[in-house]
């Protein structure tokens, strides 16, 4: 053989050779992975060639499928009452793909997941059809609908409720929301729905109660009182703070005002929360400073994202700020930011005795027999304050709905605490500012329900706007619904 020859016979050998290792890569090496890529369609037709399983709340689906005739996607899912649900759910779109509880439970509602093994075994044996397992809650469907009608036409909000003794979050609402069913299919109708979804500036696609921060104003003082109590500060709520009216913020000649110019001077700090006092707090904050302040800001939970097992966002408490920063800051304002989910569980940790659980949504994952695969057991997350100054400040707060600024959401015959706030929004607070509500109901067995709602009501004149006002009625409705559903 020449040498040109020779040359090719070589080239064409390491052409095979190559050939050979990359049929062996992809088979052996990637196999795994390419088959259950998002992007590989007998994935997505698989994911829909049989009924998915559902999520369960109070015993019930409120999810179903339905075929699709002529389509390789056999089945698309349904849901009953999208709109209130779909924060909880997500969507799962034969086009547009899964999110939340729909995407991160798949395998479970697929039937397509590890630990379900050996029913899919069986039913090959069988010959039985897979169908997926079912995915339950902890939301409570009275809860939820409370949540739901009481933000729907205030423009945009959220509501997050937990059961501060387990963890446990029993509604979790946003507005606007949309229906996951407009979009279910795999139509370029179905599809231009979801686009205009996507980009509509109200953001309905966004779960705000775990997705949206905002500066969550005077509901923030609980979480100062509380540094208060833990670090000594103060050791009695009626004691007389050394807060003077005015008070200047250090380092500057700027005075920190109060709403409406409200008598604050020396004042308790159960009085100080129950007309929320910024001159008391924002003096609490400079004189505990930033380090003890983000301590028992972290114990609640600031400053790290919570998955439930859907991602809550982080809430943010500043780690670099000088002295007046940090007063803003245990006021509420400056760049303190957190989610609805994030306050629900300072007013849960406070109304559980200062113990705060780890908050979840899923208490079991079933197969389609029912059998249990999965079963979550509630976790203590932190103490961010004793027994002792939790139910001091369960004193200050159930003062705030007896005779301060949250008594709309007084219960008859049930103790309620509470701590409104609203928050400033838009440069130089040029935008209706958005109405907190933070509250727990508590019965002689213990305090089944904690609460956060926030509303953003672009509707409403401005001198209308209040945590009180706005957001305290909501909050009533949710409590009023748990404690109606333990009876």
């Amino acid at each position: 053989m020449n040498k040109p020859l020779r040359r090719i016979a070589i080239f064409c050998g390491l052409l095979v050779l190559a050939l050979l290792a990359r049929d062996n890569w992809l088979q052996y090496v990637q196999a795994d992975t390419l088959a259950k890529h998002e992007k590989n369609r007998r994935v997505t037709i698989e994911r829909y060639s049989q009924p998915r399983g559902d999520i369960i709340v109070d015993g019930k689906p409120i999810t179903g499928s339905k075929a699709t005739p002529g389509s390789d996607l056999k089945y698309k899912r349904t849901w009953k009452d999208g709109p209130m649900w779909a924060p909880v759910t997500g969507y799962s779109s034969q086009r547009i793909g899964a999110t939340q509880l729909e995407s991160i439970d798949d395998g479970i509602l697929t039937g397509n997941d590890d630990r379900l093994f050996f029913r899919r075994t069986l039913d090959m044996l069988t010959g039985e059809k897979q169908e997926g397992g079912n995915v339950v809650t902890t939301l409570n469907s009275a809860a939820q609908k409370a949540a739901y009608e009481g933000l729907k036409g205030r423009g945009k909000g959220a509501v997050a409720a937990i059961d501060p003794s387990t963890g446990a979050i029993l509604a979790l609402a946003s507005t606007p929301s949309y229906d996951p069913g407009d979009f279910a299919g795999n139509t370029n109708e179905e599809a231009e729905k979801f686009i205009a979804l996507d980009k509509d500036k109200d953001k309905p696609l966004v779960n705000r109660a775990l997705r949206e921060t905002y500066p969550p104003g005077s509901t923030f003082k609980v979480v100062t009182a509380a540094a208060a109590l833990e670090h000594g500060l103060y050791d009695s709520i009626d004691e007389k703070t050394r807060s003077p009216q005015p008070w200047t913020m250090p380092n500057t000649t700027t005075p920190l005002p109060n709403e409406n110019n409200i008598p604050c001077k020396n004042v308790s700090l159960r009085e100080a929360l129950r007309i929320s006092c910024n001159t008391v707090f924002g003096k609490i904050g400079s004189d505990l400073g930033k380090d003890k302040m983000l301590e028992t800001a972290k114990k609640f939970g600031f400053n790290e994202q919570q998955f439930v097992p859907v991602r809550s966002n982080a809430s943010n408490f500043p780690e670099e700020m000088d002295k007046p920063q940090t007063a803003l800051s245990s006021i509420g304002q400056f760049e303190t930011a957190t989610t609805p989910l994030q306050m629900a569980m300072v007013a849960s940790a406070i109304a559980n005795d200062g113990t705060l659980m780890e908050p979840y949504m899923v208490s079991e994952l079933q197969a389609r027999n029912l059998d249990v695969i999965e079963k979550h057991s509630p976790k203590e997350m932190s103490e961010p304050l004793s027994k002792e100054n939790a139910q001091k400040l369960q004193e200050m707060m159930e003062t705030v709905v007896k005779t301060g600024t949250g008594t709309k959401a007084q219960i008859p015959g049930v103790t309620v605490g509470g701590k409104t706030g609203t928050a400033q929004h838009g440069v130089a607070n040029s935008e209706n500012p958005y109405a907190w509500f933070i509250s727990y109901a508590k019965t002689d067995s213990g305090s089944p329900v904690a609460v956060a709602v926030v509303v953003e009501d672009s509707d409403a004149g401005r001198e209308d706007i209040s945590g009180g006002g706005l957001a305290a009625p909501i909050a009533k409705d949710v409590m009023q619904a748990v404690l109606d559903s333990k009876k």
